[in-house]
């Protein structure tokens, strides 16, 4: 790893902890009830948005109550997100005439966006209208987001109260996190984003003439528009010439900015932020990194805050940072190094050249291989799927990288709420452990862990594994899975598993060589997005009810620390362990199997 690519990884921390810092007050001043600064401004909105609703503000809400809101609201929105897409073409905002989108790919973007996965099967610039992308893509990435804030919201206030039965009201939480949190901070970031020349309009596609004329070939059509097949039952193909190029336009900047500090991922366009409409310049690329993490990382010291230690908060940054460094120190020395064969073997003197300056293939020039790969660590981290690159074309190890930070469960900072939720999970988990070790009844922040407890947190654990495992096989066993794995052997294989792993883990991105935009992948990817998200939320929320009625323990001299050192480590252990556990052998037939084959020239 290059100094430039180290005193990059130093100065993104250094950035991200200095502006989370303060995010991270102002939260928890907000989830408190207070109105700080000009959050005063919004408070008359926010009343008259629960008259509107007819929510009693000052009504909270058993774990059961809470849960069933949360599902009733999710639900809905995937109903109207559905529909949606579905009757576009006769709705407005829509200059190109974009027709309906099927009811396969209608299902899983509405599941997709609404779990805060944005997984996406199509290219948003040639199937979705202005409409569809801002009523629903947009406003999805905010309620998906400001979900998953809500719910570690209500897991923290379990830990904070004692003999309670009530956890909070989620429409108060999300309200509160949507309004004062993800809206402002979405309005500053789409603002500096513009001025560096993102699109934000809402103009039909201008055609420009180009310098050079550019040829190209696609399917010969016979009359009827239909691709024509020739004698091996492949179509055929035919050349074409054109000066002209269509460049897509539309309002950009605004979903862009939640996209990112939602941890919600996908893109306006096809390429997403390798685009340069999309991520115009190095800065938007730094600045589109910090803002995955912002959230998320001001969660941790929210936590700390809220339960009255905030050490508690340092020690869980200090988890995510120590996995987080590790991974792109890993990721950008895998990236830098390249592949052997094309400098030894002299297999071709444009790709030799490529690899001059590491593993080109797949990544834009603009950003290299050093930003390129801090950003892929900061996107599979978090529950983020936007990509400004082609994973795909990465090394065996670049791509085990990301694989392996989405199957830990995106603790790594992870998405808005679902990334700090599931390392308290992970906590709950490691004092645990210590407490078999020693003999003791294991007790995190002063709430015994006990049977009820640890029954959750093994259902949250396991679910996403048990999905990506079982659908991959699925996937590559059955006749309409394999269809369409265009690339055989281990890479094939590496492509379904990562498909299902971002998918299960609500993160978004793809290695794209598979055909996912088809009914199989499509039903299941969408399955995978909504058991891996609310079959997580539902035992958290349980856990936050069971915490929230037991009483608090005072600390005494048997009691284990979970602010030092020690636990830290052990915390770091008990993921990778579990992540390791789960899903190496999966791993050893994709990623393991094709860094083997690369280093023996294969």
């Amino acid at each position: 790893m290059t100094t430039i690519a180290m005193l990059q990884l130093g100065l993104f921390l250094a950035v991200l902890l200095a502006l989370a810092w303060p995010v991270g007050a102002y939260m928890t001043r907000v989830m408190q009830g207070e109105n700080p600064g000009l959050a005063r401004c919004l408070a008359p909105l926010e009343r008259g948005l629960y008259r509107l609703a007819g929510v009693k503000a000052d009504e909270e809400m058993g774990w059961r109550g809470y849960a069933v809101a949360l599902i009733l609201f999710n639900v809905l929105g995937a109903l109207a997100l559905y529909a949606l897409q579905r009757l576009q073409g006769f709705l407005p905002f829509n200059p190109q005439a974009m027709a309906a989108v099927s009811p396969d790919s209608s299902f899983n973007t509405a599941i997709s966006f609404v779990t805060n996965t944005n997984w996406q099967g199509y290219g948003g610039e040639t199937t979705m209208s202005y409409l569809t992308q801002m009523l629903g893509l947009t406003v999805q990435n905010f309620l998906s987001a400001a979900t998953g804030a809500a719910v570690v919201i209500a897991l923290i206030r379990g830990f904070v109260r004692h003999s309670s039965a009530k956890i909070g009201n989620f429409w108060v939480d999300v309200t509160r996190i949507t309004l004062y949190v993800l809206i402002p901070l979405s309005l500053v970031f789409a603002l500096i984003f513009t001025q560096q020349g993102m699109l934000q309009n809402l103009s039909a596609y201008k055609d420009a003439h180009t310098v050079e004329a550019t040829t190209y070939q696609q399917p010969k059509l016979d009359a009827q528009g239909n691709p024509v097949n020739g004698p091996d039952g492949k179509p055929m193909m035919e050349s074409k010439t054109t000066q002209t190029q269509t460049l897509p336009m539309g309002p950009v900047a605004s979903q862009e900015a939640i996209k990112l500090l939602g941890t919600n991922g996908g893109g306006f366009f096809n390429a997403n932020s390798a685009h340069p409409f999309e991520n115009p310049t190095p800065l938007t690329n730094f600045l589109q990194s910090i803002a995955i993490f912002l959230i998320p990382a001001a969660l941790c010291f929210l936590f700390g805050r809220m339960v009255g230690d905030r050490r508690q908060g340092w020690a869980i940054i200090a988890a995510m940072t120590i996995m987080f460094v590790t991974a792109v120190v890993v990721e950008t020395r895998a990236e830098q190094a390249g592949v052997p064969q094309y400098s030894s073997m002299g297999i071709d003197q444009q790709a030799s050249a490529l690899q001059s300056g590491g593993n080109m293939e797949g990544k834009e020039a603009r950003f290299g291989v050093i930003d390129t790969s801090l950003f892929i660590a900061v996107t599979t981290s978090a529950s983020c799927g936007a990509v400004n690159a082609m994973h795909d074309s990465l090394t065996p190890i670049g791509g085990l990288v990301p694989t392996f930070l989405m199957q830990l469960g995106e603790v790594v900072f992870g998405g808005v709420g679902s990334g700090l939720y599931g390392m308290l999970i992970f906590a709950i988990l490691a004092v645990f452990i210590a407490g078999l070790m020693v003999g003791r009844t294991p007790e995190y922040l002063g709430k015994k862990i006990e049977t009820f407890e640890m029954k959750m947190t093994a259902i949250t654990i396991l679910v996403t594994p048990t999905l990506v495992l079982a659908l991959t096989a699925i996937a590559v066993t059955a006749t309409a899975g394999k269809a369409t794995i265009f690339n055989p052997g281990a890479h094939g294989f590496s492509e379904v598993l990562y498909a299902f792993t971002s998918a299960a883990n609500n993160n978004g991105s793809a290695f794209a060589g598979l055909g996912a935009n088809n009914p199989f992948y499509n039903i299941t990817t969408g399955l995978a997005m909504f058991f891996g998200r609310f079959f997580m939320i539902v035992p958290i929320l349980a856990i936050a009810g069971s915490l929230a009625a037991k009483k608090r323990l005072a600390v005494n001299v048997g009691t284990l620390p979970t602010h030092g050192p020690l636990f830290v480590a052990l915390l770091v252990g008990t993921v990778l362990l579990v992540g390791a556990l789960n899903y190496v052998p999966a791993l050893a037939l994709g990623p393991v199997v094709e860094q083997l084959q690369m280093a023996a020239g294969r």
